[in-house]
């Protein structure tokens, strides 16, 4: 059996056992059968570790030693390859995490915008610090960098699904409600907040039917282009502002976990939205 350390909420460094029990033969098949779907999707399966690493997290709620195994087996790879980018990346967690992982922006605009006051409030009123998890499995509480929803700081996410415009209070009233059990509804996106479990599942490639429920950008995302529609302002290269504002504020693409993308991921040539730069190839 192998083992880690884990940071309890009360601060002190325990040892816990991480799983290297073989899984159950049905839910093997079931991985083998979803992995063969996630491998398929690319040329060199080596390229589908990202998603199988999120489908073992879906099933054992972390990144166990027995996912590990699987991951490798199937895209015969190491152990030390699969592991070393399931450390890498934040949301692989390699100890158990709780039913809603809740990250509080304290990045620069969040911060001073009261990101900073609501991760204090709420870590006290949990507590619990960063990557800690109540003792009733509930909520892991994380401190996140930017959320990439600036124009609604101060920004809370709930298993990726957006809080916008949030207070200490708001935030502790989100936390109390997931711990509830009761049905939470995010600022965009889907109806209701998935679990840990059903969001890596998501992440993996599969569809929870949620991807269009729910409004995406709001007037905030989109008041940058209406400023410079109203003055005919154009780009460095003379192009008019346009972008994706074409689509209503209430059905724009909004939203992390589901794919969906901010309003304002319009993909463009650096060299034609900065002065002084050259053309690029071909242009």
């Amino acid at each position: 059996m192998e083992h880690y350390g884990v940071q309890t909420a009360a601060g002190h460094l325990t040892v816990a056992a991480e799983s290297k029990e073989p899984y159950a033969a049905d839910v093997l098949a079931s991985l083998h059968e979803d992995a063969a779907q996630v491998v398929a999707r690319y040329p060199q399966k080596r390229s589908a570790l990202l998603p199988l690493l999120h489908l073992v997290q879906s099933v054992d709620g972390y990144v166990t030693g027995r996912g590990i195994e699987f991951c490798a087996e199937v895209l015969d790879l190491s152990m030390a390859e699969v592991s070393g980018v399931a450390t890498f990346y934040t949301q692989y967690k390699r100890h158990p995490n709780g039913e809603y992982t809740v990250g509080v922006c304290t990045n620069t605009l969040c911060a001073i915008m009261g990101g900073d006051q609501i991760w204090d409030e709420v870590s006290e009123h949990l507590g619990i610090g960063h990557d800690e998890t109540t003792p009733d499995g509930k909520i892991t509480l994380e401190r996140v960098e930017c959320n990439a929803a600036c124009d609604y700081a101060p920004v809370v996410m709930a298993n990726w699904e957006f809080f916008d415009n949030q207070t200490p209070e708001s935030t502790k009233q989100l936390v109390d409600d997931l711990r509830s059990g009761a049905d939470v509804t995010p600022s965009r996106g889907p109806s209701r907040v998935c679990t840990f479990t059903q969001v890596s599942r998501v992440l993996a490639g599969f569809n929870d039917g949620l991807a269009d429920e729910g409004v995406g950008a709001g007037p905030a995302s989109l008041e940058g282009l209406r400023v410079a529609r109203e003055h005919d302002w154009t780009a460095p290269n003379g192009t008019p502002a346009r972008h994706t504002a074409e689509v209503p504020a209430d059905s724009a693409p909004g939203g992390v976990a589901r794919g969906r993308h901010s309003s304002t991921d319009t993909p463009s040539n650096a060299a034609d939205t900065l002065p002084g730069m050259p053309p690029a190839e071909g242009k």
